[in-house]
């Protein structure tokens, strides 16, 4: 009885495989998404510049907002990337088509390494997402700029110990 629930309990690890499935599905959806983004970007700056397109719309911001947004979905879809790989390596089977003398970026050896891989993939869709609010956001008042200007700096710091922390 004891090994049957054992095998059982074994085998039931291989559900992790539709985490695995679903997030690589996702990352290549978001991969597409965000090209095709950029490409109807690319459309609509070429029609501004033919004078094709009216003179009422702000190129630059529409250009600098739709790259940032496309940045955006290309780090959510390396998170889920990581994901995948890393579920998949953890729960599954070791990846044995790796080439050595690639980056170590997917390669992922305990549920700690995981999390800290997605963490600071996290961190930098966080800093994008709010770069992207800042450039949107008129200043008014001091009290705006002061704002700022501490959210930059804790953005700074909070980089900073992502970076120590990296080499210990």
């Amino acid at each position: 009885m004891r090994v049957l629930f054992e095998k059982l309990m074994w085998n039931a690890r291989l559900f992790i495989l539709l985490a695995v499935i679903l997030s690589l599905i996702g990352s290549i959806l978001l991969f597409v998404v965000a090209s095709v983004d950029i490409l109807k970007t690319t459309k609509q700056t070429y029609l501004y510049y033919v004078g094709a397109l009216g003179g009422e719309a702000d190129i630059h911001n529409i250009l600098l907002n739709s790259i940032i947004m496309a940045i955006d979905l290309y780090l959510i879809a390396v998170v889920l990337l990581i994901f995948a790989f890393g579920l998949y390596e953890l729960f599954i089977s070791k990846i044995e088509v790796k080439d050595e003398s690639q980056s170590k970026v997917l390669e992922i050896h305990t549920l700690d390494q995981l999390k800290d891989k997605l963490a600071k993939v996290i961190v930098m869709a966080l800093i994008v997402a709010f770069f992207s609010k800042v450039l949107n956001m008129g200043m008014k008042t001091t009290q705006d700029m002061l704002f700022f200007a501490i959210s930059i700096l804790s953005l700074a710091v909070s980089l900073y110990f992502l970076h120590k922390d990296a080499k210990h």
